[in-house]
């Protein structure tokens, strides 16, 4: 347990002790294995949160010391568990009266998650159940005017609330502040509020869960004084080494009891085939927190898939125009064999200034065939559409595309932002253009798919320098749920190439197989 000033503070063994009696006497497990069982608690648990937080009271008025406690941990550490034994313990047997607590999250979905799991508690306990009565938002305390309610993430309907205890969830993913603000000053009123935040680390360094992280880690380091903010915070040092299962104890106070060492070796596994997953396997499992974009492939995996590209069967184009003076891709891809055909555009005018400015090899590429040029300083889209339609002949198994049923262009996946006066022009043609959106719904599983054909060896992309160039400046953002994507943003530099492939990718994933012609099945009708 935390050291305290004895001179300020005292430790109410019975307070303390109470509370974890009332947990591990009439709280029940809700889901897997210990279904059913009261809750063990264990002696993290009771040393780091439990104790302290109900144990230790100022000696002037005998009120507890900690309002605010911020649970920074990784992911099945039981946090929820905890969370819905606290809220409930404040509800029935804090001795408050008229208690308000609210289970609160960035959406509603997620604040009900510890709501749920109380509402479990609460019927799997003969003594519970006749203490209150459950609803489907709200659990009220029998005889008096206390009740546990969920809410929703909308922040503009909690004021005038008055809470006595917030459980807040995954504040990682609260898109702002303002619903925490909301909640945590309408505990003015209490004599003794407690507001809970229990989080796995995020990404975000704008948020406002980064922005209480920041201040947790400075109270525990003694920078900022604060005597009622407790932090608690479980982690890997940076420079760790994350196939150790040192450092998976370090980080997950419930190794082996709660978490499980199989568990985490299954997800530390994942990174050997899939490296953007390390990011994601340091936040939610070593609790570090990660930049929003992470370094996705190195440059020796990336060149070891430089075999010469196989350019048969059926192949799927993606379309990556972006701006008017920046470099436009087209790439082909040829999912037989796992082959990339990439193109590339430069407005003639920016070559020499951008070769020595950037010190990219505008020039050399543009000499050695690699990248073409349009006049001017600015890229001529058209020129753009009439090297693609020369592409779709000459992948075509006879001339004159636009109505051959037998093309191995199968279609043509484009960004419907950057597109709109080539599509229009292909469409009017009949050639398959295929809008393909640039988030994480559209982009999440064939950018994984890239990263797997890359890790195997088995992608052919003969070393093109400038994709080579492209694939060394991506960088990956990642949502909370895991979904990963190319962000153009916070990448150093030109990603189209990798974009336009990622997009062919997804297109050749998820095209149906393309319906048989009447006459393939009927040659005889070929004289007709």
């Amino acid at each position: 347990m935390i050291d305290f000033d004895p001179t300020i503070y005292e430790y109410d063994s019975k307070a303390a002790d109470r509370a974890i009696k009332f947990i591990e006497k009439h709280i029940t497990h809700v889901k897997g294995e210990y279904a059913g069982k009261l809750i063990k608690l264990e002696q993290w648990q009771k040393d780091d949160i439990i104790k302290p937080i109900f144990g230790i009271k100022r000696k002037g008025d005998g009120l507890r010391r900690f309002r605010t406690v911020y649970v920074e941990i990784p992911r099945k550490n039981a946090k929820s568990t905890l969370g819905a034994a606290i809220a409930l313990y404040l509800l029935l047997s804090d001795g408050e009266p008229g208690a308000e607590i609210y289970s609160a999250a960035g959406d509603a979905l997620q604040a009900r998650i510890i709501f749920e799991i109380a509402q479990g508690m609460v019927q799997q306990s003969p003594e519970l159940a006749g203490r209150c009565k459950s609803f489907q938002h709200s659990i009220k305390k029998e005889g008096s005017m206390s009740f546990y309610k969920v809410i929703s993430a909308e922040a503009g309907t909690k004021y005038g609330f008055n809470a006595h205890g917030i459980i807040f969830d995954e504040l990682f993913v609260q898109p702002d502040r303002e619903l925490w603000d909301v909640l945590t000053t309408s505990v003015g009123s209490r004599r003794q509020p407690l507001t809970i935040a229990i989080t796995t680390a995020g990404f975000d360094k704008e948020s406002i869960c980064y922005e209480i992280h920041e201040y947790a880690v400075k109270v525990r380091d003694g920078i900022i004084e604060d005597d009622s903010f407790l932090p608690v915070l479980y982690s890997a040092p940076p420079d760790s080494d994350i196939f150790d299962i040192a450092t998976w104890k370090i980080a997950n106070p419930g190794f082996g009891s709660i978490v499980k060492e199989e568990y985490i070796r299954e997800q530390v596994n994942k990174i050997r085939n899939q490296p953007s997953f390390e990011s994601t396997f340091r936040r939610l499992h070593l609790n570090q927190w990660v930049g929003s974009a992470e370094t996705w492939i190195s440059d020796d995996v990336w060149m070891n898939c430089s075999k010469t590209p196989i350019t048969d069967g059926p192949c799927y184009g993606g379309l990556d125009l972006a701006r008017y003076r920046d470099v436009c891709a087209f790439v082909l891809y040829f999912p037989d064999s796992c082959s990339v055909l990439p193109f590339f555009w430069v407005p003639e005018g920016v070559v020499a200034d951008r070769s020595r400015r950037e010190g990219v090899n505008y020039d050399v590429w543009v000499r050695e065939g690699l990248m073409f040029t349009t006049p001017g300083n600015a890229i001529d889209h058209r020129l753009i559409e009439m090297k693609i339609r020369e592409l779709f002949d000459e992948y075509g198994e006879d001339q004159g595309f636009a109505y051959n049923r037998r093309s191995r262009i199968k279609s043509l996946a484009y960004d419907r932002w950057e597109s709109v006066e080539i599509v229009r022009n292909m469409v009017e043609d009949f050639y398959p253009m295929s809008p393909f959106g640039q988030g994480y719904a559209s982009m999440s599983t064939p950018t994984k798919e890239l990263e797997r054909l890359v890790v195997k060896g088995e992608l052919k992309h003969g070393g093109n320098p400038v994709l080579r160039w492209m694939c060394s400046n991506v960088f990956i953002k990642e949502d909370p749920a895991g979904n990963i994507k190319i962000t153009k943003k916070d990448s150093k530099e030109k990603v189209d190439g990798m974009v336009a492939l990622t997009m062919a990718i997804g297109e050749a994933m998820t095209a149906a197989p393309a319906p048989r012609s009447r006459y393939e099945d009927n040659p005889e009708l070929d004289a007709v």
